[in-house]
């Protein structure tokens, strides 16, 4: 699920050629792409080596962070209706960036670029598409298992490919063009509710929504991902989750419990607003294609999760979809072609020459 994602996100890829000097161009999910360089500058025009190691705990940080939602979202639906869980799932991660906003706004020497009217009519569509999906998502948690929930998240990358390709006129790879294949052959398999009678499950439909949703928001996302990350976490902390909150409560929801509003706070705190803000830092640290491989893991720890938490057995057919699953991630995951094609060395050219 997104999952709050602000500047580059790990599971699409897009090949672009790297400029002169640059060592590669990582692929974003949405057509975000970063340079990757081995070294960083500092203010004083030295060079420094990146902490790979504190990358890598970041990006596994978020991923694992962000597995938590299906299902403990699953478990407090019991408890709450669900637009306004998702209203509160956004504002938890509004309020809990807060305090990092204040403490970066006092204590550090940081400069963000920050939006402007330029970027207004994307960062609506992005407000908007983060009410209807998460919207999406809880009704089809509803009748849909954790498990199942937390793989179809996957088809974001599908979507937001997809999305990029017709809408915004990207290129997608050969490599990305077969993840999106094994993607979809995997949730369309998590989506049937009968295979034998070939009947859909209407949550698993639900939850494929939700993903399309987040992905043309990715691709909203990508035309502002150049400013400050923390703004737009609180851009939609506060717009999106008001939006599901007031919609909720016109279709005549109303919380049943109270305890249940700060658990899902306490929720949307840990599995969008930590889980992004860590992400932001892990790619900054080893860029896009390396946090993608990190990251992608989010998605079977959350199947872990739920498999553990609810202890349902699932069919044969789920563990059939996870394969796919598993290698439609890791093909997306990054760019790098299928088959490496035999360059011959300098000896053996010189060889061929004199022949």
């Amino acid at each position: 699920m997104d999952r709050l994602i602000l500047e580059d996100h790990p599971e699409h890829c897009i090949p672009e050629t790297a400029k002169e000097g640059e060592e590669e161009i990582a692929p974003l999910k949405g057509g975000n792409r970063q340079v990757i360089m081995s070294m960083e500058k500092t203010d004083k025009g030295t060079e420094k080596a990146k902490p790979i190691g504190a990358g890598i705990l970041f990006a596994v940080l978020a991923a694992a962070l962000y597995a938590i939602n299906s299902p403990t979202s699953k478990l407090l639906l019991g408890y709450m209706p669900s637009t306004l869980m998702a209203g509160f799932l956004y504002i938890g991660a509004g309020i809990g960036m807060l305090p990092v906003a204040l403490f970066r706004k006092c204590g550090t020497k940081t400069v963000e670029t920050k939006l402007t009217r330029k970027e207004l009519p994307y960062t609506v569509a992005m407000i908007l598409l983060d009410i209807a999906a998460p919207i999406c998502l809880l009704l089809g948690l509803k009748s849909a298992t954790a498990a199942n929930a937390s793989l179809l998240n996957n088809f974001e990358i599908v979507a937001t490919a997809v999305i990029a390709l017709v809408v915004f006129r990207e290129k997608i790879s050969v490599r990305l063009w077969f993840g999106i294949l094994f993607v979809t052959l995997s949730c369309v398999l998590l989506s049937f509710e009968d295979v034998s009678g070939l009947r859909f499950s209407i949550g698993s439909l639900l939850i494929l929504v939700a993903c399309v949703c987040w992905g043309l928001e990715n691709n909203c996302t990508r035309k502002i991902s150049s400013k400050d990350p923390l703004q737009i976490v609180l851009l939609k902390g506060i717009f999106s989750g008001t939006g599901s909150l007031v919609i909720g409560l016109l279709a005549g929801e109303r919380v049943r419990v109270l305890w249940s509003v700060f658990a899902v706070l306490g929720v949307g705190f840990v599995a969008y607003g930590l889980s992004i803000f860590f992400y932001v830092y892990a790619q900054r640290i080893l860029g896009a294609a390396r946090t993608s491989a990190y990251y992608a893991i989010a998605p079977f720890i959350g199947t872990f999760l739920s498999l553990l938490i609810f202890r349902e057995m699932p069919p044969y057919t789920y563990f059939i979809a996870l394969g796919l699953m598993a290698v439609g991630a890791w093909l997306a995951s990054e760019d790098k072609p299928l088959f490496r094609r035999h360059r011959p060395s300098t000896e053996e050219t010189e060889k061929q020459s004199r022949e």
